[in-house]
């Protein structure tokens, strides 16, 4: 099908991303051979960042509750018989009800009905919906058997039994489980989960080649505590790295393969982004230090990274409306600091030209939400089979998006797509450090004038 997405003419399937976050999901989905062309996110700084890595695809800042499939059809630039092949997302599952009860009548999993609502809505050929392993045990099984029945209810075939990936599995280098579930109109194609392809390093318990390492990962990467710009901001250009392993080649473009079948982007490669610098104080760097790879720092139980072992999950944190905590990011296998945000990316799967907000709280936040991208290409390349197309290889190459969006606080980021936005804690202390920044320069101009004028 051909159609046209802001000036761009597409021959690709089309793909929807509901609660889209950085753009996780939509970067395997857009890898493995679709167009992503509209995302539905309700936090503006996740939509900031989604914007500047995809910019050709529509960001509707809103909560699903409150967005209907003819208004994402409008703001995509579909017209209403364009087809919209397959709708992805995660959305958050809690408020689970007592037996007895329905737990998808909570008003606390209406987000998930209005995802089943969205892809009725949307006449989606395929859905995939991913979620947390806890869906499928306890109680929560209850909840899961709920929603496969509103599928099916709303005219769709769900692949059964569902199943729990691992992105080891898929040449991710982290323990990381994560729960899909995935289904099609009555009558079409029903896809079949993806074949493991790797095992994680470690493991003995596979005939599968193992997976690439966290020194695979990280192991190229320069240390962040050798630049001094990397105190006050996330980039330092002319950076020197190591020799790249084959996975790290792929995620610095250095392939012909590397970008799958996605678009290329264009971007500065000498460029080293998204690795603020920590500041740890010389006792906790001691701590560090004498912690044995693969184990837990006794005082902050910080988890430090085996270099032939693979990643522990990568956790988010809490947002501003939970008291913004930070979830702990590992220590360095080599360096006696907690990895940065860059170094979180590659164990996630992520290319060095995807860009994470520029703050270590908002940018490890969107990674630890995010699904790995070579996770979510192994399942969007499922659908793809299913609907009995060969993926194609673009020619276009896509310029990124501005780079304000990567720096924007919460208040700014809301201003940005227009909808209203509460002050958090975060957000004070950002403006504090952007305003003193400012102010330092300022100092430094006028001396530097005073100067010249002596």
């Amino acid at each position: 099908m051909t159609t046209k997405n802001h000036g761009v003419e597409m021959t690709r399937p089309i793909g929807i991303d509901l609660f889209a976050g950085a753009g996780g999901l939509s970067l395997g989905f857009e890898q493995a051979g679709f167009d992503v062309v509209a995302a539905v996110e309700i936090d503006p700084v996740h939509c900031a960042v989604h914007k500047f890595n995809f910019p050709h695809c529509a960001v509707l800042t809103q909560s699903v509750s409150s967005v209907t499939g003819a208004e994402i059809r409008k703001a995509a630039g579909l017209p209403e018989d364009a087809k919209v092949d397959v709708v992805f997302g995660g959305p958050p599952c809690q408020g689970f009800s007592m037996i007895g009860q329905r737990s998808l009548d909570d008003p606390r999993n209406r987000l998930v009905y209005d995802f089943v609502r969205l892809v009725t809505e949307l006449d989606a050929n395929y859905f995939v919906f991913e979620n947390v392993k806890g869906l499928t045990v306890g109680r929560q099984r209850k909840f899961l058997e709920e929603v496969v029945e509103a599928f099916q209810n709303a005219g769709y075939e769900v692949r059964l039994p569902w199943k729990v990936f691992n992105a080891s599995n898929y040449g991710v280098p982290q323990q990381r489980e994560r729960l899909i579930l995935m289904g099609c109109k009555q009558g079409l194609n029903l896809p079949d989960f993806p074949a493991a392809i790797t095992r994680a390093a470690t493991s003995a318990f596979s005939s599968l080649p193992p997976g690439p390492t966290v020194a695979d990962a990280i192991g190229d990467l320069p240390d962040s505590d050798l630049f001094e710009e990397l105190v006050n901001k996330d980039t330092v250009r002319n950076a020197r790295y190591g020799a790249p392993s084959r996975y790290a080649a792929e995620l610095r473009a250095l392939t012909n393969d590397a970008w799958h079948f996605g678009y290329k982007r264009k971007w500065d490669p000498t460029v080293l982004t998204s690795s603020w610098r920590t500041d740890h104080t010389e006792i906790s760097r001691r701590r560090f230090a004498e912690t044995p790879s693969g184990e837990n720092e006794p005082i902050s139980r910080f988890f430090k990274l085996d270099p032939i072992g693979v990643s522990n999950t990568l956790r988010a944190g809490t947002d501003g409306a939970r008291g913004a905590f930070t979830s702990p990011r590992p220590i360095h296998y080599k360096y006696a600091r907690c990895i940065t945000v860059r170094e979180m990316a590659r164990l996630h799967g992520f290319p060095d030209w995807f860009r994470l907000h520029s703050t270590k709280w908002h940018g490890a936040r969107q990674i630890g939400n995010s699904v790995p991208p070579p996770l979510a290409r192994a399942v969007a390349a499922s659908i793809m089979g299913a609907l009995g197309l060969k993926p194609v290889r673009p020619t276009e190459v896509v310029a990124l998006g501005d780079e304000t969006y990567l720096y924007t606080t919460i208040s700014e980021a809301a201003e940005l797509f227009g909808v209203a936005a509460p002050r958090t804690r975060r957000d004070k202390n950002a403006n504090i450090r952007k305003r003193k920044q400012h102010e330092t320069e300022a100092a430094r101009l006028a001396a530097l004038e005073a100067a010249s004028d002596g």
